[in-house]
Parts: C-alpha cells; structure tokens; sequence
C-alpha cells in the first residue's frame, strides 16, 4: 500500500475504492456477472417503460409506481455499476471526494425513494382489492402524482445529512474505501471523530423510515389477505392472489438483502469484510434485475403485451 494513502490529512482530495477486500484476483471474472446483470437490468426496466408508454391499458395508478420503480432501478444500477466494472477492469480506483459524497447522496435517496414505491403500490393493492368499487375515485391521477412527488421529496429530504455530516468529519487515517462503491457507513468508518451522529442517524433510516415502511406494507397486506380469503370463489381468491404475488416477491427481493446488510454493517464483527461488501452490492444490482423479470412474467398485463410485441415482430 502506498504512503500516500496513510499519510495524515483532513480532506482528502480523492478516495480509493478497494473493490471486493480479499478477492482481487478475482475481479475480472466476476465482471462478468455482474455486466450481464447490468445489462439486463437497463434492457428490462427500459422494456417495462416502453410498454407502459405504449399500452393505453396500463395508464393506471399500479403501472405508474412501477414506472417509477423502474426509473428508480435504473438509476441505482447506474450510480454504481459504471465505477465498479471500470474498477474490475481497468483498476480505476480512485474517486474525487465530492463525486464519492454525490454517488453516496443518489445511492442512498434512491434506497428511501424506492422503499416509499413499495408502500404506495401496497396502498394501490389494498385499495383495488379491499375497496374494488372506489379504487377509481380514490387513486385518482391527481392523487397518484401527489403520492409520486411525496415519496421523491422524502428521499431528497431525509438524505440531505448524509452528504454534510460526511463532509465536515476529519480523516486521518486512510482514504481507502473497502467496497465498490460510496456506501454511507463504510465512508464514515474512514473518519477520525465521534461519528456517532452519523452512525445513529444511519441506524433511524433503517428503523423509522424503511421499518415503518414495512409495518404499513405488512398491515396493508394483512387487509389484503384478510379480504381476499373471504372472496365467495376459488378463482376470484387465485385471480386476487395473482395481482398480489409480484408485488410480494419484488418486496421480498429489495427489503431482505438491505436490511440484512444494515444490520451486519453494524453489529456483526466476525463476518469476513468481502461477504459484507457482496451484500452491499447484491441490494443494489439484483432487485433492479429482478423487478422487470417479476412484473414482466407474473404480471397478466405486461406478459400480454410483451408477447403481443415478440409475436408481431415475429410476423
């Protein structure tokens, strides 16, 4: 390691991302996944725009949170995944320390901005199914664009203190980033002051914002189930559960590894750094993989329309 980046400093000029601690040698190969998920995450959130845009049927409250959620995805894998294949690449390390608190800014409102989608799909699911007759009059498209610019308006707000806390914090000991990118938690280890105002600050993101999030998602859900198993017939409980099960799986693909990787960040020590960094990455490259793949094969709408699109090209 060069003395460059052990010497004593205030505010450095640029930060070192390491990559993956630990697997170096491996880099190269494992680009390679992680383009191709890449690759399908910007072809699939782009495919999930365009046939909303297309579709007239589609142009309802349900379709326009998960237009958002893929605008959301696509720019999560782009905040970080260019800086990380030019790293495994080309071993471009290093970044400017006001680009580092800039990705770190859009990493983290895009986070809150995405678990804020969830909650108000769940909000669109409990209305269509609980109070079927007035899902029209109440998710009204006024409506919607004000649930739409709440929820973007929360994810800029409540992440503004990340950015200035970081940048007031002295570091004196290194700049060397052990991750692929400008996670929150892993910059401000770096620091060498109390940090705790971070720290807690970090901790009331994952508890208050994305865990009462999740209670009301839970709540919605639990109202959902509850009418659903009342419904007089067979079909109508498999046709209710159907329009529920995408949501229920992108819900499951975003919340578990972000939480788990918060949590392990903090309060478990004797897991190997590398398995902490995969994590940190798998959160932001694999839902927005996923969530095309989930409302495009388990959605009736999209699945019709995307077939309608391959048929007519095939003709």
């Amino acid at each position: 390691m060069s003395d460059s980046n052990k010497t004593d400093f205030t505010n450095p000029s640029t930060f070192i991302l390491l990559g993956i601690p630990g697997l170096e040698v491996a880099h190269v190969w494992m680009s390679i996944p992680f383009c191709t998920m890449y690759i399908i995450a910007i072809l699939g959130n782009f495919t999930i725009l365009f046939i909303v845009k297309m579709e007239l049927s589609l142009h309802g409250p349900m379709y326009y949170f998960l237009c958002m959620l893929a605008v959301t995805d696509l720019v999560l894998s782009t905040a970080t995944m260019p800086k990380m294949l030019s790293n495994f690449w080309f071993n471009s390390r290093e970044i400017d320390f006001s680009a580092c608190l800039t990705q770190m800014y859009f990493i983290h409102s895009f986070l809150v901005m995405e678990s804020g989608i969830f909650l108000a799909m769940a909000l669109d699911r409990y209305v269509a199914i609980c109070h079927p007759l007035r899902h029209s009059t109440i998710l009204t498209n006024p409506v919607v664009a004000k649930i739409g610019l709440a929820v973007v308006l929360r994810g800029i707000m409540l992440i503004l203190p990340y950015p200035f806390l970081v940048r007031q914090w002295p570091y004196c000991r290194t700049n060397i980033i052990p991750n692929t990118y400008c996670e929150h938690i892993a910059v401000v280890k770096l620091a060498c002051a109390d940090t705790r105002v971070s720290s807690y600050y970090g901790l009331f993101m994952v508890f208050c914002v994305r865990g009462l999030d999740m209670i009301f998602i839970a709540v919605s859900y639990t109202q959902i189930l509850r009418a659903i198993f009342i419904l007089p017939t067979k079909d109508a409980r498999l046709k209710a559960l159907g329009t529920c099960s995408s949501h229920l799986c992108a819900i499951l693909a975003f919340y578990i590894p972000v939480i788990f990787s918060s949590l392990t960040h903090r309060f478990s020590h004797n897991v190997p750094l590398h398995f902490h960094v995969l994590i940190a990455n798998v959160y932001l490259v694999v839902p927005p993989v996923l969530h095309p793949i989930i409302y495009g094969v388990m959605t009736r709408q999209i699945r019709g329309r995307l077939l309608r699109l391959f048929t007519h090209k095939g003709t």
